[in-house]
């Protein structure tokens, strides 16, 4: 959360004139309904089902570039088809940048919490090294500095072939 998953992705999709997901945003569009509607009517299991289904469909199509939402690597299944299917960058940002860039935000569900500093620990701990696992490359977004950042994430996708 707070890594800049979707202002990156929208960023680097235009620079790379290639359609650009968000699979938080292709759910809402499928079910209607906002993530943190989905979050209280499913649950985390249900929200994760759809998003399952949504990162299978997505991660199979050509050419694209894709922001998941952050749990999404949770699963071993979308870890699989993301990493096979497509080159994984990695948005790696501490805990205390998330903190920041998410403390006004109203629309995350895991973040309802009183205390969303440990939460976000919490979650880091938890998927950091299944974020490792999966990633092609990793690219820190703590600077929040687009150009370096999209320009770092462009090296990275200059060895990695286009399908």
């Amino acid at each position: 959360m707070g890594a800049g998953k979707s202002t990156l992705g929208r960023h680097l999709a235009q620079l790379l004139d290639r359609p650009f997901y968000d699979s938080d945003r292709v759910i809402e569009e499928k079910t209607g309904a906002d993530i943190p509607w989905i979050f209280d009517v499913e649950g985390e299991d249900g929200f994760r089902r759809r998003e399952s289904e949504v990162i299978d469909e997505l991660s199979a199509l050509p050419g694209i570039v894709l922001a998941t939402g952050g749990g999404a690597v949770m699963a071993e299944e979308n870890r699989r088809h993301l990493h096979d299917r497509g080159c994984v960058v990695y948005l790696w940002t501490p805990v205390e940048v998330q903190l920041a860039r998410t403390r006004n935000d109203r629309n995350r569900p895991l973040l309802r919490t009183g205390n969303p500093k440990a939460r976000l620990a919490r979650l880091f701990e938890q998927r950091d090294p299944l974020y490792r696992e999966v990633a092609h490359h990793v690219v820190s977004t703590a600077s929040s500095n687009l150009k370096k950042v999209s320009d770092q994430i462009l090296g990275c996708l200059a060895d990695f072939p286009v399908r």
